[in-house]
């Protein structure tokens, strides 16, 4: 049985709330991570717009960033390696220069701010991987340079895995404007041609399809990326789209259905965004709690003898 075994962080929230942890609450989360399973934790992004996860220079001269009290860059390589998990940096989102179409000023701000980084956390041991947080759902040959001038330096800075976590043009985030199942396999067939020895690592988000249509996106997904060199996971979602607000926790027969396709289409591994909001035990969501311990049941009667 295929198992949840990495999940996204997020702190430089988008749009879900934030929990307003400390040290006392992750070092708590990262044990109960550590006791279900995880073994890979994925800072979403390392900034948002003025937001971020650590102090940086770069940063606050050219973004302007606002002061940072809690370096939680710090604090997730610790826990990682007190838990023995591997922890991928995400790397800043602008939220203006790439979506306004200034791609080479999204690529710029990034470079520095990752030779900074590196200067800074690139000795920690659980530092284990990259994730170019930057998220497309087709073909953009803007997108496609920034892919490919931050990959190629993120691999000169330290050599590691490169994980990016695209999503499905599907009906459940644009409606009438999602494309078909066939515009989307060329239109990845020509990303992954493109991206092809740069990126490592592709994690589609599963939660934009209807799940009568969800296996054969996980399938043609994994067989695309494979034909190009890419290893290919599965990001779970463990939020509800389905429901008119944004996100409560999803119902645990949803959550069961996506993970056993993800496993009938051959996905190497299954992560989800996001375990601490959705998920956990601790998380500001009552429903969270209960769908931890049903996935909890599940999990445990399935190792069962």
């Amino acid at each position: 049985m295929l198992k949840i075994t990495g999940t996204f962080l997020d702190e430089i929230t988008h749009d879900i709330p934030s929990q307003n942890w400390g040290p006392e609450e992750w070092r708590r989360e990262f044990d109960t991570l550590r006791g279900t399973g995880i073994d890979t934790v994925i800072l979403i992004r390392a900034g948002y717009r003025q937001k971020a996860a650590c102090p940086s220079r770069v940063l606050t001269e050219k973004a302007g960033a606002f002061p940072v009290w809690l370096d939680l860059v710090d604090l997730f390589l610790t826990e990682a390696e007190r838990c023995g998990m591997d922890f991928f940096f995400g790397t800043y989102d602008s939220g203006r220069h790439w979506v306004g179409g200034d791609y080479q000023a999204e690529i710029d701000i990034n470079r520095a701010f990752c030779d900074e980084v590196v200067e800074k956390y690139g000795e920690r041991a659980a530092f284990k991987g990259w994730y170019i947080s930057h998220e497309i759902n087709a073909f953009n040959d803007g997108m496609m340079r920034v892919y490919e001038q931050l990959a190629d330096h993120l691999r000169k800075l330290k050599p590691l895995p490169i994980l990016i976590s695209p999503y499905i043009k599907g009906v459940k985030q644009f409606g009438g404007e999602a494309v078909s199942f066939d515009r989307h396999v060329g239109e990845w067939s020509r990303v992954f041609a493109r991206i092809e020895g740069l990126v490592d690592i592709v994690a589609f988000q599963d939660g934009q399809v209807d799940y009568h249509e969800l296996e054969n996106y996980l399938r043609i997904n994994h067989e695309l990326a494979s034909k190009h060199g890419l290893t290919s996971w599965s990001n779970v979602e463990s939020f509800d789209r389905d429901m008119p607000i944004k996100f409560p926790p999803i119902p645990f027969p949803a959550l069961r259905y996506k993970i056993e396709a993800a496993q009938r289409a051959g996905v190497d591994k299954l992560i989800t965004f996001e375990f601490s909001h959705f998920m956990s035990p601790h998380s500001i969501y009552p429903a969270a709690h209960n769908l931890h311990q049903r996935y909890r049941e599940w999990i445990d009667s399935a190792g069962s003898p």
